[in-house]
This record gives C-alpha cells, sequence and structure tokens, in this order.
C-alpha cells in the first residue's frame, strides 16, 4: 500500500487544491478505511464559500466533508468486530465517552466531540483514506450501495427530528423547506406511517421532487396567503410542523401553522443565529417546540430502513462528480442551489 494519498484540501474560500498527503496511521480501536463517496453538506458549503460558519472562521487549510461510506482496508490491534472487505456507512462524531452526555446516552451533545470537517480545523473525508473509531464504523448489508451509505448521516438527521416530534402513525405534518433534510424528512415521516404531509418552498423543482416523493406540496412564493391555504387544507392545523430551511420567516410561520397543542421542530440553522418568534402565540396554543442536534443511536435503525427498501435515498441526488472534480462539483452544488438537491463526490473511482 501506498504510503501518501490524494486529498482535496481547501486553501482558500472557493478554492480546493488535490494535494499528496501522508497515509492516517491507525489506533488500536480504529479502522482504516477507503472512502467510496461523500456528499456535499450545507455545513461543507458553507465553509466553502465563506471560509467560516457561524462564529467559527477557518484559519488554515482544512479537507472537507463529513457525510461518508467506504470500504475498511486495515483494523486495529484491539478491534473485533470488523474485518477489512466490509462496507460501512461512517458516522462522522466520535464522542469522549465519559461526560453526562454520553453516559445518559445523549453522545450528540457531548462538548468535545471530534467531528469531521468541523472547527477548530478537524480533517474530513474528502481524502482517499480515513482513521476511524471502528465502533463508528457501522456495517453496511449487501442490499445498501455505498452511495446509499454515504447518505445515511443526513438520513439520520432526518430521522433523530422525527424521534424528537413523536410524530407517529395516522398523523399530519408540514414540512418548510424542500431541501435534502426537507426532503430525507418526507420519506422517514412516510417510513414512520404519516401519510398525510404537505411540503412548502419557493423552489419549484424541489417542490415537483417532493411531489414524486408522495407529498402533497405548496409554492410560498406563490400562495397569496400560506397560512390561509393550510388552515383550509388541515382545518385546525397539522399535528407536527418541521422546520428545515433554517429561515427567520419560516420558523415563525411554524407557530402559526401548527395545530394547537402539536408540535413544532426546529432542524435548520439561520445565518445569524436569530428567529422572530411570537411566544405569546407558541404559549397559548401550548406547542411542543423541539429542536434537533445532528443526531444519536440512529445509524443501524436508517441503514435497516433503507436495506428493507421503505427508503430509497438516491432519489435525492442530483448529481455525483469524481475526486478530480471536487472543485466542479462545489462549485455547482454552492452556485445552482435552485437546480440541486445533493450532490456527492465519488472518492473511490471504482466503488
Amino acid at each position: 500500500m501506498s504510503t501518501t494519498m490524494r486529498a482535496a484540501v481547501l486553501t482558500e474560500p472557493g478554492v480546493l487544491e488535490l494535494q499528496e498527503r501522508p497515509m492516517p496511521e491507525i489506533a488500536p480501536d480504529e479502522a482504516l478505511v477507503r472512502v467510496a463517496y461523500v456528499g456535499i453538506c450545507g455545513s461543507d458549503m458553507a465553509l466553502f464559500q465563506n471560509g467560516y460558519i457561524g462564529e467559527s472562521v477557518v484559519t488554515e487549510p482544512m479537507v472537507l466533508g463529513h457525510e461518508a461510506s467506504g470500504v475498511v482496508v486495515a483494523v486495529g490491534s484491539a478491534v473485533t468486530d470488523l474485518t477489512p472487505g466490509t462496507r460501512v456507512a461512517l458516522e462522522p462524531g466520535v464522542p469522549c465517552g465519559e461526560c453526562e452526555f454520553c453516559r445518559g446516552g445523549r453522545y450528540n451533545l457531548c462538548p468535545d466531540v471530534y467531528f469531521w470537517a468541523s472547527l477548530p480545523v478537524v480533517e474530513g473525508t474528502f481524502q482517499e483514506y480515513v482513521r476511524h473509531r471502528a465502533s463508528f464504523c457501522h456495517p453496511l448489508p449487501d442490499s445498501v450501495g455505498l452511495l446509499d451509505g454515504a447518505l445515511i448521516e443526513p438520513l439520520s438527521v432526518a430521522f433523530h427530528a422525527v424521534d424528537r416530534s413523536d410524530v407517529g402513525l395516522g398523523a399530519s405534518a408540514v414540512i418548510l423547506g424542500a431541501g435534502c433534510i426537507g426532503l430525507l424528512t418526507l420519506l422517514t415521516l412516510r417510513a414512520a406511517g404519516v401519510r398525510d404531509v404537505v411540503v412548502v418552498d419557493v423552489m419549484e423543482n424541489r417542490l415537483e421532487l417532493a411531489r414524486s416523493l408522495g407529498a402533497e406540496v405548496l409554492n410560498a412564493e406563490t400562495t397569496p396567503d400560506l397560512f390561509a391555504a393550510l388552515t383550509a387544507r388541515f382545518g385546525f392545523g397539522p399535528d407536527a410542523v418541521f422546520e428545515t430551511a433554517g429561515n427567520r420567516v419560516t420558523m415563525d410561520q411554524s407557530i402559526r401553522i401548527a395545530k394547537r397543542g402539536g408540535s413544532v421542530t426546529f432542524v435548520g440553522y439561520t445565518k445569524d443565529g436569530r428567529a422572530d418568534l411570537n411566544v405569546n402565540l407558541l404559549i397559548d396554543k401550548e406547542l411542543t417546540l423541539t429542536t434537533v442536534f445532528r443526531y444519536r443511536n440512529t445509524y443501524p435503525k436508517a441503514i435497516a430502513a433503507v436495506a428493507a427498501g421503505t427508503i430509497k435515498l438516491q432519489d435525492v441526488v442530483s448529481a455525483v462528480y469524481g475526486l478530480d472534480d471536487v472543485q466542479q462539483g462545489m462549485d455547482h452544488a454552492v452556485h445552482h442551489k435552485a437546480e440541486v438537491t445533493k450532490c456527492v463526490i465519488r472518492i473511490d473511482p471504482t466503488a
């Protein structure tokens, strides 16, 4: 095996440069994985385009990407449940395992989590090989391809959102935002028996995709009164509202739209971290307001749903680019958002 590998390195905002880097060396509890596919996430796009996300600024070259799948090529001496050749979905955050959040089972809230492509600089997966804690390398059954394996990460966000909302069989829901997470939330809701779903967005091509996946749709830009339209559709309102757009306006709309006694789940981040909410209405309607940060204990469930054919992830994939074309792929994702749901980078050309 070579002692070096190729990595796509963010050298300045808007510029990815392919560089040779040393091959990772694994610890006893880790696996060395040849990366197959990596999805481009909104956080990757923000770091690529702006050089910062929120208050965190990129101060040195870094490798982006955290939605990954691959094939195990070697394991450390302490690893007993993975073998070379195993195809895996890679859960990108490795928590400390010792803090009160980890001990309580909420490891997604660990303050010392090691999360790929996060700041301060933690290298991501736009590279040919990665080392990773073996217990966060989830084996894929034969019925789940490596492209699907990379999309288990955003699907896990949707699974966690639906879990947190406590919505179930026979309920009704509105999803605000028809990007990747919104569409995956739609697929997750339908898999959970929530069939009465309306998706709201302003991009017609995304709404067409949502319609093809089983939702009713509303274009917020061409609907004169969104609240009136949804009231006419649901009567008192839907049982659950999922805000996935990360928009101050739609966050406030969530409160107005939801049924009295219903739930509102915030999944998306706003650009400035703020939202204008009618708190009095939130109280008057006795709504349950829930937020979602990443996910926990969702990978096995998400993989099982895809393996069973309940959720078809490739329906949300817009384009696949090779590692040699990673700059083009990122440019496409960033500058053609109206056309793109999910762009994916094929790191391994044989995958």
